[in-house]
């Protein structure tokens, strides 16, 4: 016998007990105890020379993972606000959109869902870029990148 739980979220975790009746042996019982934890954000720092192309991963220690089939986005921010800089839809995966205002076409969506800037900027010293890997509304993987830009 065995329990599937699709989209499992915190609210699921407790004492999960499964009772069934044999014949001629009686009742047999099984419990097991089910904790979900949350997942925790990464956080990482790149340093990049002025006038370089910058390639973020957006999920660096779980490369094997495929993440085309789940809502992603990549935001950047700065003194606790952010904007959205690239978001792609499993539905079009060869499309995403950019909207970003400050940012525009110096952002593109590169291989493996990484995030590429070209070139670097003064601008982009101490911002945070962050990558949301949607795979329920209720779990979400994150991975932040501070970028420390610096001079030849």
């Amino acid at each position: 016998w065995a329990l599937h739980l699709k989209n499992v979220t915190i609210s699921l975790s407790g004492l999960y007990e499964c009772t069934f009746a044999t014949y001629p042996y009686g009742t047999k019982a099984a419990k097991i105890q089910l904790i979900v934890k949350a997942e925790e954000e990464q956080h990482y720092v790149k340093e990049v020379p002025l006038n370089h192309t910058l390639e973020i991963p957006c999920l660096e220690d779980r490369t094997s993972e495929n993440l085309s089939n789940y809502p992603l986005k990549w935001l950047v921010g700065e003194n606790g606000k952010k904007e959205e800089l690239v978001a792609k839809d499993p539905s079009c995966p060869a499309v995403y959109r950019n909207s970003s205002k400050l940012y525009g076409q110096r952002v593109r969506l590169g291989l493996n869902n990484s995030l590429k800037i070209f070139p670097t900027k003064l601008m982009d010293d101490g911002k945070v870029f962050s990558c949301h890997v949607v795979h329920h509304p209720e779990r979400v993987q994150k991975s932040s990148t501070i970028v420390r830009i610096f001079g030849k």
